[in-house]
Parts: C-alpha cells; sequence; structure tokens
C-alpha cells in the first residue's frame, strides 16, 4: 500500500514571547511536545493502517467514495506540516536564509519519495531492489508533502506580516492578519474546481503492466468523452496524470480495485468479476498532481493552527485561550461534516481527495483538518496543559524520529521483526494468529 506513507518536514519550536525574553537567555526554544507526540501517534497510525488495511478494510482506504480510518493519515499530516511551518520559521532571521533551508528540506523529502516509493526498492523482504527508469513512479507521499509543504512556506515567508506579533483584539483577528495566506487558498481551490470540472476527458487505452496479474500485456479501452465527472475511470484527476507523467509512471495498484464494481470480496481484494469494467485493470495515482494542488489547502489550515498557538502564547502560558483551538477546529468539522452535494456516497461523509479525484474535496479537507485540529487539542489539554507527558513518552519518540521510523516501514522492517517471532512454525506469527482470531 503506497498511498499513505509520509515523512515529517520540519522540526518545530515555540517562540518565548518578547516580553519574557528579556529575563532569559536570548535564544531559548520550547518545542511543542503534543505536536511530536501527535505526529507520532499519526506515524503509528499510518503503520496499523498499512500493515492491517487489507485484512480489515474498515481502516483501509476507501475503494472511491467514502472516508475510512486510512485516509485522515496523509490529511493529518499536512496539517502537522503546516503547524510546524511558523512554529519552524520564527526565530530564522533573514528570507534567504529561509528559502535555503526550505528548499533543502524539499529536495531530501522528493529525494527520499523517488527512492522508496519510486520502485526501486519493490521487494524489500527478498532483498530485490532496482527500477526500471521506463516505470519508475514519479509521485508519491513525500512528494506531495515536499510539494505542499515549499508552497506553503514559501508562502510563509514572503506573505506574512512583518508586524504580525502585534495582534489586534477582535475574534477574527488571526485571519485578517494573514488574510493573504487564505486568498491563496482561495486561488488554490478555484484553480483546482475549474480543472476538475472543465478538462475534457477523451477516450483512452491501457496495457496491463502488473506481472501479478492473469492479464498482464493485454490492451483495455475506457469510453469517457465527458467533462466534469467525477467517477473513476474519466475524471480530471486521472486525465491529466496519464498525460502530463505517462501512464507507466503511476501507480499500478489503486484502490478502486476493491470497488464492488470490480470484485465480489469488495471492500477486500479478491479476483475481478467476469463483468468488471474495463478501469478495475487500470493504473491511478492517488498522489497525483491535481489532488497535490489541492492538499495544499490542508497545510494552509495547519498554518493558521500554527499561527493561533503563536499569538496566544499557549505554549509558555497555561492562563491563554487555548480554546480557542478546539473551537476553530469544530468549525472546519461542522463545515465538512454538512456539506451536501451530489458527490457524497450513501455510506460516508465526503470523499477523500486523493481516491476519488478530490469530489468536492472542500467537504473533505474541512472534515479531515478539524478532526486533526480536534485529535491534537485533546493533545495538547492533556500533554501541555495538564502536564501528562511520560504516558505519551513512545509516541513522542517516534514523533521526533519519523523519518527514522518511516523508512523502516517502508522497507518493511518492523513487519520483519514481527513476524520473525514464531511458535514451532514460521506461520505461526503473532500477526498470523490475529488473523485467524479475525476470521473466527
Amino acid at each position: 500500500m503506497a498511498e499513505i506513507k509520509v515523512d515529517p518536514v520540519d522540526n518545530h519550536t515555540m517562540v518565548i514571547p518578547e516580553t519574557e525574553i528579556s529575563a532569559q537567555k536570548p535564544h531559548r526554544t520550547l518545542r511543542v511536545a503534543s505536536l511530536d507526540i501527535f505526529r507520532g501517534l499519526t506515524v503509528a497510525l499510518m503503520i496499523l493502517v498499512d500493515d492491517a488495511g487489507g485484512e480489515w478494510p474498515m481502516i483501509g482506504h476507501a475503494p472511491w467514495h467514502g472516508c475510512n480510518l486510512a485516509d485522515f493519515v496523509m490529511p493529518f499530516f499536512l496539517f502537522i506540516v503546516g503547524m510546524a511551518i511558523p512554529l519552524a520559521l520564527k526565530r530564522i532571521p533573514s528570507k534567504g536564509k529561509a528559502v535555503k533551508k526550505v528548499v533543502f528540506r524539499t529536495l531530501k523529502l522528493l529525494f527520499w519519495g523517488l527512492l522508496l516509493q519510486g520502485g526501486f526498492s519493490h521487494a524489500p523482504d527478498k532483498l530485490t531492489y532496482g527500477v526500471d527508469m521506463q516505470m519508475i513512479r514519479f509521485c508519491g507521499i513525500l512528494q506531495r508533502i515536499a510539494f505542499a509543504y515549499l508552497v506553503v512556506a514559501l508562502a510563509e515567508i514572503f506573505l506574512k506580516d512583518a508586524q504580525s506579533n502585534d495582534i489586534a483584539a477582535g475574534y477574527c483577528s488571526v485571519f485578517r492578519l494573514y488574510c493573504w495566506h487564505w486568498l491563496l487558498g482561495a486561488c488554490i481551490l478555484i484553480l483546482y474546481l475549474a480543472m476538475l470540472y472543465g478538462i475534457y476527458v477523451p477516450d483512452w487505452q491501457f496495457a496491463v503492466h502488473d506481472k501479478e496479474s492473469a492479464d498482464y500485456g493485454r490492451v483495455f479501452t475506457v469510453d469517457c468523452n465527458v467533462r466534469g465527472k467525477l467517477n473513476p475511470p474519466c475524471n480530471a484527476v486521472g486525465y491529466i496524470d496519464r498525460e502530463i507523467l505517462g501512464i507507466n509512471h503511476i501507480y499500478l495498484k489503486p484502490a478502486w480495485r476493491r470497488a464492488k464494481a470490480c470484485t465480489e470480496n469488495s471492500p477486500y481484494e479478491g479476483p475481478f468479476k467476469n463483468d468488471a469494467p474495463s478501469w478495475c485493470h487500470a493504473p491511478f495515482e492517488p498522489e497525483g498532481i491535481l489532488s497535490s494542488i489541492s492538499a495544499v489547502l490542508s497545510t494552509i489550515i495547519g498554518v493558521h493552527f500554527g499561527h493561533v498557538l503563536i499569538h496566544l502564547k499557549v505554549s509558555v502560558s497555561m492562563h491563554g485561550p487555548w480554546f480557542s483551538i478546539p473551537g476553530s477546529s469544530m468549525k472546519f468539522f461542522i463545515a465538512g461534516s454538512f456539506r451536501k452535494t451530489e458527490a457524497m456516497d450513501h455510506d460516508g461523509i465526503c470523499s477523500p481527495h486523493s481516491r476519488n479525484s478530490s469530489a468536492f474535496y472542500s467537504c473533505y479537507v474541512c472534515v479531515t483538518s478539524g478532526a486533526a485540529a480536534l485529535v491534537f487539542s485533546a493533545i495538547y489539554i492533556l500533554v501541555d496543559i495538564w502536564g501528562l507527558k511520560y504516558m505519551f513518552v513512545p509516541l513522542k519518540w517516534i514523533g521526533m524520529n519519523a523519518m527514522l521510523v518511516y523508512v523502516m516501514a517502508a522497507e518493511g522492517i518492523f513487519a520483519g521483526f514481527i513476524n520473525g517471532w514464531y511458535y514451532e512454525d514460521p506461520h505461526n506469527t503473532l500477526v498470523g494468529f490475529s488473523l485467524e482470531l479475525n476470521r473466527l
């Protein structure tokens, strides 16, 4: 499963207020423990849905419509990245140094993304490596994170008000202070929707390149000739990826293969129906170009909550109005939950932007960003307000070493370690035992 692997982008710091710095060391900074713990929790959730989502589809990615547990992981990471941006860039003295730092981290994410998700490490359990450059996968979770981080971090550097240390009183003061950030988000949303509904999608063909498929080498034709469709075969998101990236460079096993139209075992994986539509065999890039553009808005919302932390000084004073954070998060969550559109599925709240062409993506972004803010608020109250840090030490360590944990998960080291402990027979592992209990 390649949809949900992700990397943290920045070490984050909470700046001591100027009024309190005079009595302390001039460059003292504090980490926001709750953000580390939230990152660690999301990494742990990523590993869970990645390794167990196939056996428990209720926590895996929704085949197309719907919003399962796994579909919250990517927006959570984007939200965390957004929160870390203003905290990390707060004390960098010049724009030039800040830009260099952002560009370096972006290139690092792109490198690891291509290495880990491009196809080079295609069977780490068998120690087989290498990728045909004609089939390399260009997009991926880390690449999406890199793009969103680059855009939003540069916006934070160049659009932030130079006098932002002084915030005026008022209910919407933080929104007004960073209005250019929200204007950027509105432009991205308009561009996304214009392309989603305005691009014409013609008929298209593809050959099955999955060597494990019984239809390997077979050529299929998909009939479209439409504009503005949000269904799996004829959406503008997939069309843009096929035209720009090339159909040989996108993900071969999308989640839609588990859709009811494709397999009798839906939502489990299984052989295709005899009358399954041709698009069931097609590749689709869940982290494609257009959906990555729309994902920037999730990061912008995270930046807003980072600004709230800074301006309300909630990390250094328990008397600050910390309740503003869960209050704002509820607004996003409620706005998304009650967004009524014809693209909603009967079994879900809304449709994830990387799974179904971002069908009314504003709904998905509001719901997932609101949920991320609510989870962070709960952790923040427990850890930074009430001081209950020790019970979250493992998650904090994971959050502070998320890149290491991610690489170990991507290379199958965690799964190999767990499955390496068995009783009498190598098949009698802890995972195998739990799966047998699930079947019973």
